[in-house]
């Protein structure tokens, strides 16, 4: 039976360009596709944020390259307060599911939740 889930995910960016922030889309989400065998059809919605210091493109527009076609998807800012982690990209999406979501933590934005940031299996 599917349940309506959120499903958390970040990943960090090397550098603010749009090759990285391609790079890491695609990266995290191809991880949640594939840890929580999610289909597109299944998804609700996503809403992706960025840290300030990330102005380079949307993620949004690099989900739909990834193949998010159909999915409605908004893209803001992240509070940045001093200490936090730069150049992090996160993203929650609503998503139906038949399991408990695997949330997903790449990079150095397993820092954020350690608790919940696995390796890849």
């Amino acid at each position: 039976m599917l349940r309506l889930w959120g499903i958390r995910g970040a990943v960090t960016l090397p550098a603010d360009t749009k090759e990285e922030m391609h790079r890491a889309v695609f990266e995290l989400v191809g991880q949640l596709e594939r840890r929580n065998n999610l289909e597109q059809q299944n998804i609700v919605s996503a809403i992706f944020t960025t840290t300030p210091d990330l102005n380079c493109a949307f993620p949004a527009t690099c989900a739909r390259e990834a193949g998010w076609s159909d999915v409605p998807m908004l893209c803001m800012h992240e509070l940045a307060p001093e200490g936090s982690l730069p150049l992090c990209l996160r993203v929650l999406v609503h998503a139906y599911l038949r399991q408990a979501p695997t949330h997903v933590y790449l990079r150095r934005a397993k820092e954020l939740r350690p608790d919940l940031a696995r390796e890849e299996s």
